[in-house]
């Protein structure tokens, strides 16, 4: 189990056993390879984006029923954790296009695994947006907020974020570097001014 939904960073290792598996065939086995691995980060990020935990969960359960969908269809033209996050992403999406759309039960192959990772990662779920800059948060656009998580809280290279942002365009990285420097100076503006940085009103 991963371990918490805070800050982490992709693990090669794990990435090399969840395409072990899919190698061999077994996509049911490289689907709970991926989930018990990065379920718990995943939660995190779900929690950030849509700020309650119980919508996160219940995209969560989207989530699980998407991948063990898509398993077969995936190429491995990026890490299966960064495609994790595409699918998250997307099933946040239709999540808020249909908010009282009631989910299907999830598929027995990953109904056992999903709940063992929600159980395990509730405990860290209620802190996930309480902090000392999360006013600062609140502030900023669901766009920024989403930049924010994924360079600084999960760690995330440039191409990586940019195809989580479905940008994938030969400018994409540049483009997606420069909002990140912009809003950058945007919190450390918004910092000085509420105090929480020097330089700022007290």
């Amino acid at each position: 189990m991963g371990g918490g939904a805070g800050r982490v960073a992709m693990d090669e290792t794990l990435e090399d056993k969840i395409r072990a598996r899919a190698d061999a065939d077994d996509l049911a086995g490289a689907a709970t390879v991926a989930l018990e691995g990065y379920g718990s980060e995943l939660l995190g990020y779900l929690v950030r984006v849509s700020g309650s935990v119980d919508v996160a969960e219940e995209v969560f359960s989207m989530l699980t029923e998407d991948l063990w969908k898509a398993m077969p269809s995936f190429r491995w033209d990026c890490a299966a954790r960064t495609w994790l996050y595409v699918l998250a992403r997307h099933a946040h999406a239709r999540y808020r296009r249909s908010p009282h759309e009631r989910r299907r039960r999830p598929l027995s192959e990953l109904s056992d695994v999903e709940h063992r990772v929600r159980t395990q990662t509730r405990p860290w779920l209620r802190t996930e947006v309480k902090d000392r800059f999360s006013a600062l948060r609140d502030e900023l656009t669901d766009e920024e907020r989403e930049l924010l998580i994924l360079r600084i809280d999960r760690r995330m290279a440039w191409a990586d974020i940019a195809r989580v942002l479905d940008e994938d365009d030969a400018k994409a990285v540049a483009r997606v570097r420069k909002r990140f420097s912009n809003l950058k100076k945007k919190l450390h503006e918004r910092a000085r001014e509420t105090g929480l940085v020097p330089g700022g009103a007290q």
